[in-house]
């Protein structure tokens, strides 16, 4: 069985922090940059980040697809926005995005912890029914890709100079 601990990656985006933190912490955004996630919409009469907000989250690798009730655990403009998700069998995972200035822009990081670990049934369905042999080798590669998409979407919004 693969273990899961945590993981994170940071990347240089050519817009201030409160830019890059309004879209990522607009969760209905994240299909745009995301590599698993295809849909997230806010729930329980949530409109927007703000610690204990719900979303609902719609995830897909290859053909398997699940859904997620992540909570917001924190929504700080311009510098944090982490949510948690917690999934039967599937443990719970502190996703985080810090956002600091750097050279004129920002330096987002995006990392996640493992809380709670997956359990052996949750790794039929993580490893996309054993299809994935190095899950952790998967979400590295995937929050590298989210950060590139993340990146292209953020300075594509930004005016000319």
């Amino acid at each position: 069985m693969q273990t899961l601990d945590r993981d994170e990656l940071g990347i240089h985006i050519s817009a201030p922090p409160e830019t890059v933190y309004a879209i990522v912490a607009d969760v209905t955004r994240t299909p745009e940059y995301s590599p698993e996630v295809v849909e997230c919409t806010w729930a329980k009469g949530a409109t927007g980040p703000a610690p204990g907000a719900r979303f609902h989250a719609k995830n897909r690798i290859g053909k398997v697809g699940w859904g997620n009730k992540p909570i917001v655990t924190a929504a700080t403009p311009g510098r944090e926005f982490a949510f948690a998700r917690t999934e039967p069998f599937c443990g719970t995972v502190h996703w985080r995005y810090r956002f600091e200035p750097e050279d004129g822009g920002t330096r987002v990081t995006e990392s996640y912890e493992v809380v709670r670990p997956i359990t052996r049934i949750g790794w039929i369905v993580v490893s996309n029914f054993g299809r994935d042999k190095n899950r952790r080798r998967t979400l590295h590669e995937g929050i590298e890709q989210s950060l590139q998409r993340l990146r292209q979407v953020v300075e594509k919004s930004q005016p000319a100079s």
